[in-house]
């Protein structure tokens, strides 16, 4: 994937003008809806959880337990939505400046640290004195969902390593996972909208890899895949060295 050039035409078009108006809109209506489905969702899940405590039989509890479930889709679901919006507020005035990799890897890594321990999923993120030429929102939001979906598509006892090396005038920085893999067949579509890893995860809007996409050609960016089925997956970054 190539990057794309930041500059924008000298002359904007009123038509062009009232489509980004259009869609400032819709992104604002969806951040604010995307907000107040955070409570309403909390009240729910806090109150499966009352019941949880209290209920005796075991299949009670198995309904229970799924509708627990099909509330952490919908939180997963929410918080992705949010996150696409939220790099979108950054591309409007993106400025490019020496990101130093250490600090964000190991934020983005603590972030997953719970997640990946109830699945006894094992997350390695080494020091590094690497800088990159990026913006810090969105590469942290780029990590930040390949990170997400490692740890998803990460099998119990598996390992996940996030780390980087130079490669002459680019940094290359990798998100290696012993996951399930992706099929060949999926490689070439994986980074559309609304497209999921596997068609053994059915839930997730599918917009996580989009963002990537998206985010990586604005800042310039390259990104590789390289995966066997049942043997995990490693998705890189290419990134300019700054210094």
């Amino acid at each position: 994937m190539h990057g794309r050039h930041l500059c924008a035409p000298a002359a904007v078009t009123c038509e062009a003008s009232d489509l980004q108006r259009t869609s400032d809109f819709q992104a604002a209506l969806l951040g604010m809806a995307g907000h107040d489905l955070r409570q309403p969702l909390q009240i729910i899940q806090s109150a499966y959880q009352w019941l949880g405590s209290r209920v005796a039989h075991s299949s009670d509890k198995a309904r229970l337990e799924r509708g627990e479930r099909a509330i952490a889709r919908l939180t997963e679901q929410l918080d992705r939505l949010l996150s696409a919006l939220h790099l979108y507020e950054h591309t409007r005035h993106l400025q490019l400046s020496a990101v130093a990799l250490a600090p964000l890897i190991w934020r983005i890594a603590g972030e997953n640290a719970n997640e990946a321990q109830e699945k006894g999923v094992d997350i390695r993120a080494p020091a590094t004195p690497a800088k990159v030429l990026s913006n810090p929102v969105l590469l942290e939001g780029i990590l930040r969902n390949l990170l997400r979906n490692a740890v998803k598509y990460t099998e119990p006892g598996g390992r996940i390593l996030i780390g980087c090396r130079r490669f002459g005038e680019e940094v290359r920085i990798d998100v290696n996972d012993t996951g399930v893999g992706i099929a060949p067949e999926y490689l070439p579509q994986i980074f559309d909208a609304f497209q999921r890893l596997d068609t053994t995860h059915a839930d997730g809007l599918g917009i996580g890899l989009f963002v990537v996409r998206r985010a990586v050609e604005l800042l310039g960016h390259r990104v590789e895949v390289r995966s066997q089925v049942g043997r995990g997956s490693r998705f890189s970054i290419f990134a300019r060295a700054a210094g």
